[in-house]
């Protein structure tokens, strides 16, 4: 681990690293060598055919798919278009204020929540059962008052509507109850098409999606180094509409990229930097969040964990490469391979999100997440409010200047003396010392008085306050029922679907 300098002009903050320049450099190569030797697999006739305009070298074409091989000068010319910066601000409140925000560059950090989870875990009975639409929209009210979550995914799929077309009601629940930025699932590209609608609508218009976004779609190339149709459709439609998009493999060291964690970021970056380039193609400018959601497979259970030592490092070794890059950049934290919420679910949350903080990922997300990304867990997200508040307030690091050496304050009180009662204390103590309400420092007599209340109690009383609570509906009936009339649509067009849960398993 190495430390930087503190910079109290920017408050920068003791930050861990894992890759050398001349490591990063080397993994940026290696992946530049993949793109243009061993190619990519495209399965859609528009992505291979706008990637041999730019300049790729197509080979062994099929009916459905086609080998794409593209040479560094293309990534640099890509590269020299692609925003630094991308800003996603929520929509308005009872204000008419868009309030929440993130700017995604260099080292800004947001923390959010994972997605489609096909189980949860009930916030009442504590019983892990299959996600419906209320779960959805119970967890983004909880995100919308925990003040450390900054953006939200849908942790559940929406299981009590047609398959077909849940994202579509996922999204619906969320805009009931946040209006934090979201980064938004998509079935397919009508799925995309008829979300941006949605958005539109709970925005006000087109002009105001034009002054920034309020969401980013997740999109996921396919390991090893293929991009479906789907894929390559979503991407295209977001660079034509300017929707920031995320494009973040999923390598599985050992089983869908090399068991060696350099040999899986090497094939991570070649899949993001093959979506960079055909971004760029397709509109100079579009707004790329590239990531990686990488672990290595357990040989014993061969499950993908998620509270892996090896992912927190795959996860702070990938954010150094984006930096060096200059892309906003999408990594994990705040998961857990535990099936409850336990002390295995915090110490993992804890461990992934303080390495998530020091190495000063952009979008962080995943909060919430048990049992391998199967399953939500509102305590959970609870849980890791609080962590969260931890780690920054460790990032804010120790200022060192006149007033918080305290030179008066120490010659006025001298040998002997307190503190307790100075204006200095009086002033500083709430903002100097990191404080929780869930966190117990009371003397054992107190705690005994007050309860004998655990931490897994006390996270419980907190979930269910903030879900008792009543809140003013964010959506006017009209708006409701227009948004609600595009998923009824969908809908109608799906009536032949039946749901098999089987394919959330």
């Amino acid at each position: 681990m190495q430390r930087a300098k503190n910079n109290y002009t920017v408050n920068a903050t003791p930050t861990m690293q894992v890759l050398t320049e001349q490591q990063i450099e080397a993994i940026y190569y290696a992946a530049l060598a993949v793109l243009s030797e061993t190619g990519v697999r495209v399965y859609d006739k528009e992505g291979w055919d706008l990637a041999y305009q730019g300049g790729a070298v197509v080979e062994d074409v099929q009916a459905d798919n086609a080998l794409v091989k593209m040479p560094s000068w293309m990534v640099d010319k890509a590269r020299s278009t692609l925003p630094q910066r991308i800003r996603v601000i929520g929509p308005a409140g009872h204000d008419g204020v868009r309030k929440y925000k993130m700017d995604l560059y260099k080292n800004t950090m947001y923390f959010g929540t994972g997605s489609d989870t096909p189980f949860t875990i009930d916030p009442y009975t504590q019983v892990r059962r299959r996600a419906v639409y209320k779960d959805v929209k119970n967890l983004a009210k909880l995100a919308e008052a925990l003040p450390n979550v900054d953006f939200f995914m849908s942790l559940g799929i929406t299981q009590d509507t047609a398959v077909g077309t849940y994202d579509r009601w996922q999204y619906l629940a969320m805009l009931e109850s946040t209006t934090k930025p979201i980064n938004i699932t998509a079935v397919d590209i009508e799925g995309l098409k008829d979300q941006l609608e949605m958005a539109y609508i709970r925005l006000g218009g087109k002009e105001e999606w034009k002054k920034a976004p309020c969401f980013s779609l997740y999109n996921e190339p396919v390991s090893p180094l293929s991009h479906s149709e789907e894929v390559i459709q979503k991407l295209l439609f977001c660079a034509d509409h300017d929707i920031p998009i995320v494009y973040t493999p999923c390598p599985l060291a050992g089983a869908t990229s090399p068991v060696t964690l350099a040999g899986t970021m090497v094939q991570a970056l070649t899949e993001s930097l093959f979506g960079i380039v055909l971004s760029q193609l397709r509109k100079p400018g579009t707004e790329v969040i590239i990531g990686g959601l990488m672990s290595a497979m357990d040989m014993q259970t061969a499950v993908y964990p998620y509270g892996s030592p090896e992912m927190a490092l795959l996860s702070a070794g990938y954010t150094e490469i984006t930096k060096w890059l200059r892309v906003p950049e999408y990594e994990t934290a705040g998961c857990s391979d535990t099936k409850c919420f336990d002390e295995q679910a915090c110490m993992e949350a804890a461990i992934n999100i303080s390495t998530a903080a020091m190495i000063g990922g952009n979008m962080i997300h995943d909060i919430g997440y048990i049992e391998q990304g199967l399953c939500s867990s509102p305590h959970m997200l609870v849980a890791s409010d609080e962590i969260i508040s931890r780690a920054k307030r460790i990032l804010r690091g120790i200022p060192v200047d006149a007033d918080t050496q305290a030179l008066d304050v120490l010659d006025e009180v001298g040998p002997g003396g307190h503190f307790l009662g100075h204006d200095h204390t009086f002033n500083r103590f709430k903002t100097e010392n990191w404080r929780s309400a869930l966190t117990d420092r009371q003397v054992y007599a107190d705690w005994e008085a007050s309860g004998s209340k655990n931490y897994q109690q006390r996270v419980h009383e907190r979930m269910v306050e903030i879900l008792e609570a009543e809140t003013e509906p964010l959506l006017d009936e009209k708006m409701y029922q227009e948004l609600r009339r595009i998923c009824e649509l969908a809908d109608a067009r799906h009536t032949d679907e039946e749901l098999d849960v089987q394919m959330f398993v």
